[in-house]
């Protein structure tokens, strides 16, 4: 399979998760809008969210992945699957203690997520938040083993499963606040209880999709062969540093966090939905590219193949700035629409759109940042370098929070998400000319013609655009949803025909941008 059908897979995928996701967030807004309470949620559902990135996609991932492909590639299929038994044990047992700690500490958790809920006046929504952040806990035990198989699944080039579970944990979210608000004693708590059975759905999934394959892991009593397998014993050592690193970017969200509910009530919730709308394209083009481009990166390292090694990088970025530029320049011209639409139901007013709107334009700013980190950090991981990322990222926390003193007193809730847009840009231009030092990542030719065009097509996109922003009331348009709607979608559709069909005229195809195993140039017919 070809990287393109790859990526278009796991991105196709992907946009079926994240359009659940915006279902879940409308039905959210409009049954509990963005009070006290909601953003108790988002700081209890936050805790999980952000162990789970730390310990399962993050840390674990970056160890795990690298090491499987070189295991797999030089060792006979005993090896393997004695290799996938010992990490898994050692990740579930290491995930239980962690757990049964959080549920014991979780006021200690919560207060440092969230200090502002511990305020005089609040003790409602810091025990509510104590009471979720205790039943979503274990959501992590369900999630590092989900990370587990999907990093099997994606090293064996089985893309589908692992992009397309997340939908199950947005279902089980709708279906929570629908039908089990009447349940408990305070409505928000079913999100909770949706939360733990949409991570049991997941790993069920992904576990029946490794037995087909013949790779699900036995688990067994012998702990101590498992911690003493000298690979395991190196992907623990290849954890720390990477733990470490992403440990800088979840100290900067946990600190955000933190300040936001220090901020006005809703700041919590405004930050989220933004956020929410930032998925899409961190998703569908970043996470999708980087998904499909580790276990190619540590193959060709494997190989010793320098020349495809840069050639995928290469790919990588031209993907992320063809798709991510015109997505960026949407975020930012047409951030009031896209939140009106979306989220201006119920108990969601257009004070909270307003609210919204100002942080998705203000994360926008560092769109191609956090795409391109996608794509440049694995340059790294698959060559089991994961110590320069962390010295990148420890850099970028720093910046991040002397830019939240300048920014957070002048834009609130806005600068928070404007000081992390800035931080992934500068992340991602270290991360950049690391590679370039290293010699690991060589340019390709065509990249000045390549940015021309894009620069000529994004000038005609910006015209549909400003005419959506500024001739159409996003707000008065609440009483006919589905003319808003309609109006969104022309709109939308509009700029991006202008945007593809100004690239066609200058010569750019498709084609341009397929690579399989036997190309070893990427765009290099003029582009």
């Amino acid at each position: 399979m070809s990287l393109i059908r790859a990526a278009a897979t796991v991105s196709s995928l992907t946009l079926l998760s994240r359009v659940t996701g915006l279902v879940r967030d409308i039905l959210i807004a409009r049954a509990f809008g963005a009070g006290p309470l909601t953003d108790a949620f988002w700081v209890a559902f936050r805790i999980p969210n952000l162990l789970r990135r730390l310990f399962a996609e993050g840390a674990f991932a970056q160890a795990f992945v690298p090491i499987l492909g070189e295991v797999r590639s030089r060792h006979e299929d005993a090896a393997v699957k004695a290799l996938l038994d010992r990490v898994a044990l050692t990740l579930f047992l290491v995930l239980c203690l962690i757990t049964v700690l959080g549920i014991l500490g979780a006021p200690w958790v919560v207060y440092a997520m969230a200090s502002g809920l511990s305020e005089p006046g609040r003790t409602q929504e810091y025990d509510a938040a104590v009471w979720m952040t205790r039943v979503m806990f274990p959501y992590i035990i369900c999630m590092s083993l989900v990370a587990f198989a999907s990093g099997v699944l994606n090293t064996w080039r089985h893309f589908a499963v692992p992009a397309a579970t997340p939908v199950l944990l947005n279902l089980s979210m709708i279906g929570a606040s629908i039908w089990l608000t009447p349940f408990f004693s305070q409505p928000v708590y079913a999100l909770a209880a949706g939360v733990m059975a949409g991570g049991l759905a997941q790993l069920s999934v992904q576990w029946m999709a490794l037995s087909r394959l013949g790779l699900r892991p036995r688990f067994s009593l012998r702990i101590g062969a498992a911690l003493g397998d000298p690979l395991v014993r190196r992907i623990m050592k290849q954890m720390l540093p990477a733990t470490l690193g992403v440990s800088v970017a979840q100290i900067s969200l946990l600190i955000n966090t933190n300040i936001a509910t220090w901020l006005a009530p809703g700041s919590v919730t405004w930050l989220s939905f933004a956020d929410r709308l930032m998925e899409f394209p961190t998703a569908l083009l970043g996470v999708a590219i980087g998904t499909v481009l580790l276990p190619s990166l540590s193959r060709a390292n494997a190989e010793q193949s320098s020349t495809d090694y840069s050639n995928l990088l290469d790919w990588g970025l031209r993907m992320v700035l063809l798709l991510g530029l015109p997505a960026a320049l949407t975020m930012i011209m047409l951030s009031d629409a896209l939140v009106a639409t979306l989220f201006h139901y119920g108990r969601f007013n257009a004070a909270d759109v307003g609210q919204t709107h100002l942080a998705v334009m203000a994360y926008s700013v560092g769109l191609i940042g956090l795409l391109a980190v996608k794509i440049l950090a694995p340059g790294f991981y698959a060559k089991q370098d994961i110590r320069t990322p962390v010295k990148i990222a420890v850099v970028v926390l720093i910046t991040t929070q002397l830019l939240n003193l300048v920014l957070v007193p002048w834009l609130a809730h806005a600068g928070l998400a404007l000081a992390i847009g800035l931080g992934a840009c500068l992340n991602a231009l270290a991360l950049l000319i690391g590679l370039r030092r290293a010699g690991t990542y060589r340019p390709g030719a065509g990249w000045v013609g390549f940015l021309a065009r894009q620069v000529l097509a994004l000038l005609v996109m910006s015209g549909p655009l400003w005419v959506g922003a500024t001739r159409l009331d996003w707000i008065a348009l609440q009483s006919t949803p589905w003319l808003r709607v309609g109006w969104l979608a022309g709109v939308l559709g509009t700029a991006g025909c202008a945007y593809l069909a100004v690239l066609w005229l200058q010569g750019l195809r498709p084609t341009d941008f397929t690579r399989t195993k036997k190309q070893n140039t990427v765009g290099n017919s003029g582009t």
